[in-house]
């Protein structure tokens, strides 16, 4: 098992607005796909196989977003998640939790609140 997580889900109420969101902190471009009962966001990746993926997602209700339930998911924040932290209230997002350092080897941590009120985790490794 090369990752803890194979894939990731993040609910959405209004995915244009969330989508919106995220390309704005992460400065990247997220690739649509909707199929007949749900619609998603893809996060980008370099290659399926050795990396983490993961998608915004507005299911009509099956997924909820949630500010204090179900599990807490961290996103990749490097080189450093204080660089994504100076972007999230400029883009409707709050912090919850700013930069924390969990120890030397571990790097750090964030929480923020996104534009759809989910509790998302950062996390950078030193370089």
């Amino acid at each position: 098992m090369q990752h803890a997580i194979s894939w990731f889900e993040i609910p959405t109420t209004d995915i244009n607005r969330a989508q919106k969101f995220y390309e704005a902190i992460f400065s990247i471009t997220m690739v649509p796909m909707d199929l007949p009962n749900i619609k998603m966001r893809m996060f980008p990746l370099d290659d399926m196989m050795t990396q983490v993926g993961g998608a915004l997602v507005d299911s009509g209700g099956f997924h909820k977003a949630s500010a204090t339930d179900g599990p807490l998911v961290y996103l990749n924040g490097n080189p450093d998640v204080q660089i994504i932290l100076d972007r999230v209230e400029a883009a409707g997002g709050k912090i919850m939790l700013p930069k924390t350092e969990i120890s030397p080897e571990y790097g750090f941590m964030a929480v923020i609140y996104d534009t759809e009120g989910n509790r998302i985790g950062l996390h950078s490794i030193p370089q």
